[in-house]
């Protein structure tokens, strides 16, 4: 019966989404594009701005050109790089008190997702002043306008650019969690490859992984559109061909590039279509071990896949397609068994391990009650997954 209610309110809230109000952001890109920013700001009639990022950014210098940018045409800014990964609650309130402090009038998110999340985290607060983090987990808490948001990622994965999600951690409970709502995909992104050069290879692996389980979980699940669909595709295809080239030889532009335009994709995609159960247990793992996203993204995912079985052989053999000559002489079954392969050896060749170091089986029972309510009755997946379905997977996953 829960199923039902399930499906039901998703084939609602897939209809509902034909009204929201999706946009995309306007997209600065190519080598060197983050040098065109501060005039985009400037002509946008902003004056103050706050950069959202963390430190290891800062120290690496890949903020250095941007502020030389302002400060030549005399746009005050101000740097909050507290960011840590899986950003906390904490960290939105700090940066938010910035903002007030400075009299800002736009947010820059600088780095990967965390500084996504915490920068979208610090624009609900702004748009819902009364309301805190907690009373805005979900889906359409925020609603009302943000302030201009610009995003540069400085990883290929997350998609957070194009994307309607902060997620949160409450350093308190261990709970992490998203913000969901259309009003927070950013207005302007920019995709310069030249910011992902330096990426080291763990983070260029894991990141791109993570990319590849946004496209994936999009594309298998049941809210789809012709432009997710299309999207999907695109990403699998570019990172498949992209992702072990950009490890192996990081000074790669053009591999730097298709793996920025992936994460892009992957993002549009699954910012309409959702994620799935592979997201609802990383989240967990992310709260309670602050087990990097795109690291567990990465281990999770071919254990969930196979663990659909059937219900997925048909759309992981349409993947599998665009990566070989299709043959009308498998069946499907095998074309989707060999995709999944591909992602385990992916793992492999990249140095990913196979299971999850540090999970503590007293929690477990806590993480599968939460991993269940993250995904339904939200997610579109393919196979709606009971608690033991859930627990055999982090069982699976446990070093």
């Amino acid at each position: 019966m829960y199923q039902l209610y399930c499906r039901i309110y998703q084939n609602v809230f897939k209809l509902i989404s034909y009204v929201l109000p999706f946009r995309k952001p306007i997209l600065i890109e190519g080598p060197g594009s983050l040098s065109k920013l501060p005039n985009v700001i400037s002509s946008n009639g902003i004056q103050n701005v706050i950069i959202v990022t963390d430190r290891v950014i800062v120290s690496l210098g890949l903020i250095d050109n941007l502020l030389n940018g302002f400060r030549n045409i005399g746009i005050q800014y101000v740097v909050y790089d507290g960011t840590v990964p899986n950003p906390t609650i904490d960290n939105i309130e700090e940066a938010l008190e910035l903002y007030k402090q400075n009299h800002c009038e736009g947010i820059i998110a600088f780095g990967g997702g965390s500084s996504m999340d915490c920068a979208k985290g610090v624009a609900a607060r702004l748009a819902r002043p009364n309301k805190t983090i907690p009373q805005l987990k979900g889906v359409l808490k925020v609603i009302k306008a943000i302030p201009p948001l610009y995003a540069i990622p400085t990883t290929s994965g997350t998609g957070s650019e194009a994307t309607i999600a902060a997620v949160v951690t409450n350093s308190k409970t261990h709970e992490k969690y998203a913000i969901n709502d259309t009003a927070l995909i950013p207005h302007y992104a920019v995709l310069d490859p030249e910011l992902t050069l330096a990426l080291p290879q763990h983070i260029t692996s894991t990141t791109g992984m993570d990319a590849l389980t946004h496209a994936v979980e999009a594309y298998i699940g049941r809210s789809n559109t012709t432009e997710t669909k299309s999207m999907s595709k695109a990403a699998v295809k570019l990172i498949m061909d992209n992702i072990y080239e950009a490890y192996s030889n990081g000074s790669n532009i053009a591999a730097r590039e298709n793996m920025q335009k992936a994460s892009y994709y992957a993002g549009i995609a699954f910012t309409r279509a959702y994620v799935g159960n592979v997201h609802a247990i990383a989240h967990t793992l992310g709260g309670f071990y602050s087990t990097p996203h795109g690291l567990a993204n990465a281990v999770i995912l071919p254990y969930v896949l196979k663990s659909y079985g059937s219900s997925v052989h048909q759309k992981l053999s349409e993947l599998e397609d665009l990566i070989t000559v299709p043959s009308h002489q498998e069946n499907i079954e095998t074309k989707a068994n060999r995709f999944i392969d591909r992602i385990i050896s992916l793992n492999k060749k990249m140095n990913i391990p196979d299971k999850i170091s540090g999970i503590d089986e007293k929690d477990i029972s806590i993480m599968v009650d939460r991993a269940y309510h993250e995904a339904n009755p939200l997610y579109p997946v393919p196979k709606i997954f009971t608690r033991e379905d859930l627990k055999a997977i982090y069982y699976e996953i446990k070093e």
